[in-house]
């Protein structure tokens, strides 16, 4: 989700559940210790409970990034060892790292001793040639006895060699039951379900025996399906807000936003799905991106609300 769930994308978010725990896009050790941090990893207040994501494989700068990320205010640290982009293999981190468990387990002891908050594990079943039913187990024992006890399982393998990051997404195929299975053998493990899911139906069908489930792309596609989550999942009051209320506080919290923080503009973008599946839904993606297109270069980024004020006039 690098580029995509940002601080605006998760305000929006948060919007729609109280509930739901919000990732930020995985952030590079190095730039977390060396780079703008109130850029980098600066959030809003609203989006507790919230956790950031990281990625790097020098368990002494991991340290240290996490300790700034605890300064912030995180609830949770993540370390991400699933992301397959070209980026990261270059790095020496996120999937790639799937073939070095060790490694991986010097980098959370590093990480969870800095830090008196949570620390978890997001990552794949396996990498390229690797057997999932033998290197999954195996990467969660080890990681396991350096004290990790949440693992988030994308449910496929990623292949780094002959796949592009967004094939990897699509194209190794899903395999819940080895999760549900990691599940039994490792009753004492916290592990959540990723990879493939698209409703909450979905949901309570393929991750009813496990401890919990992360939408990605289809949260960000079809965000609305996050309106239901605090109803459905944690057993709280229906909501009664509509669409059209989200859009209200979407324009007033650009309109607050936008002289402090120029990134504003991404915000657009990010809403694009709110009404997916409706009446009128292709309507308000054509306002919001033609009302974009309409502004001089020299203003989009300062009218934000304005962009969205357009496109709510012209949806109705």
């Amino acid at each position: 989700m690098m580029d995509w769930t940002d601080r605006h994308c998760r305000v929006f978010h948060r919007m729609l559940s109280r509930r739901a725990l919000l990732y930020t896009e995985m952030v590079v050790a190095d730039a977390v210790i060396h780079g703008d941090q109130e850029h980098l990893i600066g959030y809003n207040e609203c989006e507790h409970p919230v956790a950031l994501q990281i990625g790097g494989s020098d368990p002494a700068k991991l340290a240290r990034a996490v300790k700034i990320g605890a300064e912030f205010g995180y609830d949770e640290i993540n370390l991400n060892v699933g992301c397959p982009s070209d980026r990261v293999q270059a790095g020496r981190f996120g999937a790639s790292l799937m073939a070095e468990p060790e490694l991986v387990a010097s980098c959370f002891r590093a990480m969870q001793d800095a830090v008196d908050i949570p620390v978890t594990v997001k990552c794949r079943i396996g990498i390229d040639e690797q057997v999932p039913e033998q290197s999954l187990p195996r990467f969660l024992e080890i990681v396991k006895e350096a004290g990790c006890t949440h693992f988030i399982i994308h449910a496929r393998k990623a292949w780094l060699d002959g796949l592009s990051p967004k094939d990897n997404r699509t194209v190794p195929p899903l395999d819940y039951d080895l999760v549900r299975a990691m599940k039994v053998q490792y009753p004492g493990l916290e592990i959540v379900l990723n990879g493939g899911l698209e409703t909450l139906a979905q949901v309570k069908t393929e991750a009813g025996t496990l401890d919990g489930a992360m939408f990605g792309r289809a949260a960000y596609h079809t965000p609305w399906l996050l309106s239901q989550v605090d109803t459905q999942v944690f057993a709280q009051t229906p909501s009664t807000f509509t669409r059209d209320d989200i859009v209200g506080q979407l324009i007033s919290y650009a309109e607050d936003t936008q002289d402090q923080d120029r990134s504003i503009k991404a915000l657009i973008r990010h809403i694009m799905g709110l009404y997916h599946g409706e009446l009128g839904a292709r309507i308000w993606r054509r306002a919001l991106s033609e009302a974009d297109r309409e502004q001089p270069v020299s203003v989009r980024i300062a009218n934000a609300h304005e962009i969205l004020l357009r496109a709510r006039e012209q949806a109705a």
